[in-house]
Protein backbone atom coordinates (compact mmCIF):
# COMPACT_ATOMS: atom_id res chain seq x y z
CA UNK A 1 0.00 0.00 0.00
CA UNK A 2 1.03 3.61 -0.91
CA UNK A 3 -0.29 6.78 0.87
CA UNK A 4 0.87 10.02 0.10
CA UNK A 5 0.20 12.82 3.24
CA UNK A 6 -0.25 16.59 2.49
CA UNK A 7 -0.18 17.79 6.46
CA UNK A 8 -2.87 21.11 6.56
CA UNK A 9 -4.85 19.75 3.12
CA UNK A 10 -7.16 16.98 2.71
CA UNK A 11 -5.04 13.53 2.37
CA UNK A 12 -6.32 11.52 -0.76
CA UNK A 13 -6.76 7.71 0.03
CA UNK A 14 -6.24 5.48 -2.81
CA UNK A 15 -7.42 3.33 -4.80
CA UNK A 16 -10.85 4.66 -3.52
CA UNK A 17 -9.89 8.19 -4.05
CA UNK A 18 -11.93 9.65 -0.52
CA UNK A 19 -11.21 12.36 1.33
CA UNK A 20 -10.79 12.24 5.05
CA UNK A 21 -13.62 14.02 6.83
CA UNK A 22 -11.54 15.90 9.41
CA UNK A 23 -11.61 19.56 9.36
CA UNK A 24 -8.40 21.14 8.65
CA UNK A 25 -7.57 22.19 12.54
CA UNK A 26 -8.27 18.10 13.59
CA UNK A 27 -6.20 17.39 10.99
CA UNK A 28 -3.65 19.30 11.70
CA UNK A 29 -3.89 18.16 15.59
CA UNK A 30 -3.41 14.73 14.70
CA UNK A 31 -0.68 15.23 12.02
CA UNK A 32 1.11 16.70 15.32
CA UNK A 33 0.71 13.59 17.06
CA UNK A 34 3.66 11.78 17.90
CA UNK A 35 2.23 8.42 17.13
CA UNK A 36 0.41 7.10 14.33
CA UNK A 37 -3.22 7.48 13.87
CA UNK A 38 -5.25 5.56 11.50
CA UNK A 39 -9.30 5.69 11.27
CA UNK A 40 -11.11 3.58 9.62
CA UNK A 41 -15.14 4.09 9.00
CA UNK A 42 -17.94 1.90 9.78
CA UNK A 43 -17.90 -0.26 6.41
CA UNK A 44 -14.05 -0.99 7.06
CA UNK A 45 -12.83 1.23 4.47
CA UNK A 46 -9.50 3.35 5.97
CA UNK A 47 -10.58 7.68 5.77
CA UNK A 48 -7.48 9.07 7.30
CA UNK A 49 -3.65 8.20 8.11
CA UNK A 50 -2.05 10.79 9.50
CA UNK A 51 1.95 11.68 8.96
CA UNK A 52 3.20 8.98 11.46
CA UNK A 53 0.54 6.25 9.96
CA UNK A 54 1.34 7.06 6.68
CA UNK A 55 5.10 6.46 6.94
CA UNK A 56 4.43 3.04 8.95
CA UNK A 57 1.58 2.38 6.55
CA UNK A 58 3.91 2.60 3.40
CA UNK A 59 6.80 -0.28 5.12
CA UNK A 60 3.86 -2.47 5.16
CA UNK A 61 3.18 -4.99 2.42
CA UNK A 62 -0.39 -5.00 1.03
CA UNK A 63 -2.78 -4.80 -2.01
CA UNK A 64 -3.29 -1.39 -1.44
CA UNK A 65 -7.29 -1.45 -1.24
CA UNK A 66 -7.06 0.31 2.32
CA UNK A 67 -9.14 -2.05 3.79
CA UNK A 68 -9.42 -2.62 7.42
CA UNK A 69 -9.23 -6.71 7.16
CA UNK A 70 -6.64 -6.23 5.35
CA UNK A 71 -4.17 -3.67 7.55
CA UNK A 72 -5.40 -4.72 11.03
CA UNK A 73 -3.44 -7.86 11.60
CA UNK A 74 -0.28 -5.28 10.04
CA UNK A 75 -1.04 -2.38 12.16
CA UNK A 76 -1.11 -4.87 15.33
CA UNK A 77 1.99 -6.45 14.41
CA UNK A 78 3.33 -2.94 14.52
CA UNK A 79 1.74 -2.65 18.30
CA UNK A 80 -1.34 -0.93 17.29
CA UNK A 81 -4.17 -0.48 19.51
CA UNK A 82 -7.77 -0.52 18.60
CA UNK A 83 -10.38 1.91 19.85
CA UNK A 84 -13.63 1.90 18.51
CA UNK A 85 -15.16 5.35 17.61
CA UNK A 86 -18.67 5.95 19.12
CA UNK A 87 -21.35 8.95 19.01
CA UNK A 88 -23.60 7.81 21.99
CA UNK A 89 -24.93 4.04 20.92
CA UNK A 90 -23.67 4.60 17.44
CA UNK A 91 -20.59 3.56 16.61
CA UNK A 92 -18.86 5.54 13.46
CA UNK A 93 -15.52 3.18 12.97
CA UNK A 94 -11.98 2.23 14.39
CA UNK A 95 -9.31 3.73 14.85
CA UNK A 96 -5.89 2.26 15.43
CA UNK A 97 -3.12 4.33 17.52
CA UNK A 98 0.17 3.16 16.32
CA UNK A 99 2.88 3.32 19.43
CA UNK A 100 4.70 6.80 20.19
CA UNK A 101 8.18 7.65 18.81
CA UNK A 102 8.62 10.05 21.61
CA UNK A 103 6.61 11.55 24.93
CA UNK A 104 3.73 12.98 23.83
CA UNK A 105 2.97 16.42 24.01
CA UNK A 106 -0.36 18.02 25.68
CA UNK A 107 -3.09 18.27 23.06
CA UNK A 108 -3.03 22.50 23.88
CA UNK A 109 0.78 22.14 22.81
CA UNK A 110 -0.28 19.79 19.70
CA UNK A 111 -2.47 23.00 18.60
CA UNK A 112 -0.17 25.34 19.69
CA UNK A 113 2.46 23.97 17.26
CA UNK A 114 -0.33 23.51 14.35
CA UNK A 115 -0.94 26.88 14.78
CA UNK A 116 2.38 28.78 14.62
CA UNK A 117 3.18 26.31 11.82
CA UNK A 118 -0.11 27.39 9.53
CA UNK A 119 0.89 31.21 10.55
CA UNK A 120 4.43 30.75 9.17
CA UNK A 121 2.89 29.61 6.23
CA UNK A 122 0.81 32.10 5.35
CA UNK A 123 3.33 34.77 6.35
CA UNK A 124 0.90 35.44 9.66
CA UNK A 125 -2.02 36.43 7.84
CA UNK A 126 -4.43 35.33 10.42
CA UNK A 127 -7.40 35.12 8.30
CA UNK A 128 -5.92 32.94 5.43
CA UNK A 129 -4.38 31.03 8.36
CA UNK A 130 -7.59 30.84 10.42
CA UNK A 131 -9.16 29.56 6.75
CA UNK A 132 -6.82 27.00 6.82
CA UNK A 133 -7.15 25.90 10.01
CA UNK A 134 -11.39 25.63 9.58
CA UNK A 135 -11.73 28.10 12.59
CA UNK A 136 -12.70 32.10 12.71
CA UNK A 137 -10.36 34.54 13.16
CA UNK A 138 -11.62 35.04 16.35
CA UNK A 139 -11.02 31.85 17.74
CA UNK A 140 -7.47 32.25 16.56
CA UNK A 141 -6.71 35.20 17.74
CA UNK A 142 -8.03 34.23 21.44
CA UNK A 143 -5.86 31.23 20.69
CA UNK A 144 -3.00 33.22 20.11
CA UNK A 145 -3.74 34.93 23.05
CA UNK A 146 -4.20 32.36 25.29
CA UNK A 147 -0.98 30.70 24.48
CA UNK A 148 0.73 34.28 25.02
CA UNK A 149 2.20 34.33 20.89
CA UNK A 150 3.00 36.83 19.13
CA UNK A 151 5.08 37.89 16.45
CA UNK A 152 8.18 39.62 17.21
CA UNK A 153 10.13 42.72 14.96
CA UNK A 154 11.79 40.16 12.98
CA UNK A 155 8.41 38.52 12.10
CA UNK A 156 9.52 35.38 14.05
CA UNK A 157 7.13 33.84 16.85
CA UNK A 158 8.08 34.69 20.06
CA UNK A 159 6.08 34.34 23.49
CA UNK A 160 5.75 37.20 25.73
CA UNK A 161 8.41 37.34 28.46
CA UNK A 162 6.88 38.42 31.78
CA UNK A 163 8.83 41.40 33.20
Amino acid sequence: MRLEAYPYSMVRLSPTGKTSPFSPLARAVMDSFGEGVVVFDSEGQMIYANVHATASINTLDGDGSGDARELMPLLARLGGRIAPLRAGSLTLGEAVYLPLEEASPSLADREQRAIVHTLNQTDWKLAEAARLLGISRTTLWRRLKRYGLHRDKRGKWATYQSA
